[in-house]
């Protein structure tokens, strides 16, 4: 009998916009993928993509196309910045598995002189600090948690190490080093260059510059028997400084200053949840979440009693300086429950690795204080943490924004906005409060899990996590 025809036809990596081209012609054609790859040898992928996907908006195409890219020595503030896509994929530098404290740190450009010096000697001082700390820490962990006799002395050491540097890194800060390896589609690179473009940090901006012109370039680590062909040249000539994004942030911003009404000062939790029923309400909160220091909740109630004009009002600033080609602002998504988390740095640095759901962030101000854990009080290390605390707030209120808020340490608390469905957050509660987590997230997961069963009591009974009483260090 004669075999059937192949079903599953594998192809080996390509281009990303030669892949782009074969996989749109594919579906466009009723030839094989075979004689698609074939034409596409012989044919100009840069010519299609400017008529398809560049003139005609045939924006799927880009999905068809994806690069891999590493971004070396840029601070953690610009790698927070490079990862916040929906559609991402990647992996940062661990501050728990690596010491951070022979790593230097990146000075922003913002910074010269005098405040650079500052600045300088008040990194320095963080990371003496942090080293201080780490050492006490792991006196103390091997202290209390002696090796269990059927635990090898590596594994153990490691696990001693990583729980050491999960309170330590309270005293990182964004300036500090990083990598980041990230997979994207083409058509999300072309959203993060163009998003990073109008960054109000000028190391982000510069960033978005660099990826662009790496796109036209030849790729600088090759794979055996590849081409050095340039990753995504005709993306490289497109995406240019999202300024949109820019315009409606800035009309955004002074709407709020001139027209909301004086704070209602409304306490809330450091996990606050909303379930939002008024849809038009619940998008002008997001919409001027991030230009103002307010509580989700309270924009929200407050957006809710307003007349519909009114909201209507925000809405056409929001929209005012859109063209045609331009997305609506991530604002206009959502989920059924938004959650408002009073955080430090360091724990949505983890949780924003969480890609199912909306995240929104308010500007870094230090306002909001810090966080310490207990056991730098236990390590015996509380002065030393006090101090370098208390002395890195200092200046960094001496010195202006937004340079400034690369000495904000991982302890600092901030607010974010992270909406999603119930499916994402029964994932968030149960993954995060897992007992190999970092504390502070696992207090966050588990509050996720408390709040849904306080709203929904028949879904939130659903959701399996761990409390954050029960521990086992030298789990990893």
């Amino acid at each position: 009998m004669p075999h059937p025809p192949k079903r599953v036809i594998t192809v080996s990596p390509m281009p990303p916009e030669k892949c782009a081209y074969a996989l749109a012609r594919y579906s466009r054609s009723p030839d094989s993928i075979r004689q698609s790859l074939e034409w596409v040898r012989t044919h100009d992928s840069q010519k299609f993509l400017e008529s398809f996907y560049f003139q005609y908006g045939h924006a799927s195409i880009a999905d068809l196309g994806h690069t891999v890219l590493c971004f070396e020595g840029l601070s953690e503030l610009a790698a927070s910045e490079a990862e916040d896509e929906t559609l991402w994929d990647g992996q940062a530098k661990s501050s728990r598995y690596q010491d951070f404290s022979r790593s230097g740190f990146i000075t922003p450009p913002e910074l010269t002189g005098a405040d650079a010096a500052r600045y300088h000697a008040a990194g320095e001082k963080l990371l003496l600090a942090y080293n201080e700390v780490n050492a006490r820490v792991v006196e103390y962990l091997t202290a209390k948690l002696p090796r269990p006799e059927e635990m090898k002395p590596e594994p153990y050491k490691r696990n001693i190490a990583a729980r050491a540097f999960d309170v330590a890194r309270y005293l990182l800060f964004w300036g500090v080093p990083t990598n980041v390896g990230q997979v994207t589609s083409i058509r999300t690179l072309e959203k993060q260059i163009k998003r990073l473009r109008v960054s109000e940090y000028a190391e982000v901006r510069s960033l978005g510059d660099e990826i662009a012109a790496a796109c036209a370039a030849e790729p600088d680590c090759v794979w055996e028997d590849t081409a050095r062909e340039p990753l995504a040249p005709t993306l490289a000539r497109h995406a240019e400084p999202d300024e949109y994004l820019r315009r409606s942030q800035a009309d955004l911003k002074l709407w709020s200053q001139q027209n909301l009404p004086p704070a209602a000062g409304l306490p809330v939790d450091c996990v606050d949840l909303v379930c939002p029923c008024h849809v038009g309400a619940d998008i002008v909160a997001t919409l001027i979440y991030p230009v103002t220091d307010r509580p989700y909740r309270e924009l929200y109630e407050t957006a809710a009693a307003w007349s519909k004009a009114r909201r209507n009002e925000v809405l056409d600033v929001a929209l005012q300086s859109r063209s045609r080609r331009d997305d609506f602002l991530r604002a206009f998504r959502g989920g059924p429950y938004a959650f408002d988390f009073i955080m430090d740095i360091g724990a949505y640095r983890d949780l924003h690795r969480h890609r199912r759901c909306h995240q929104f962030r308010q500007a870094y101000s230090g306002n909001l204080g810090y966080d310490t854990p207990p056991a730098i009080a236990e390590a015996g290390a509380s002065e030393i943490f006090e101090n370098a605390m208390r002395s890195a707030f200092d200046d960094m209120h001496a010195l202006h924004a937004p340079g400034s808020h690369y000495l904000l340490p991982f302890g600092a608390r901030s607010r974010f906005l992270f909406k999603m469905d119930f499916a994402e957050a029964e994932y968030i509660a149960r993954v995060r409060s897992s007992v190999k987590g970092h504390f502070s997230y696992r207090n966050i997961a588990w509050q996720v899990k408390l709040k849904l069963e306080q709203l929904d009591p028949d879904l939130g009974r659903l959701i399996e996590a761990t409390p954050p009483w029960v521990e086992d260090p030298l789990v990893r």
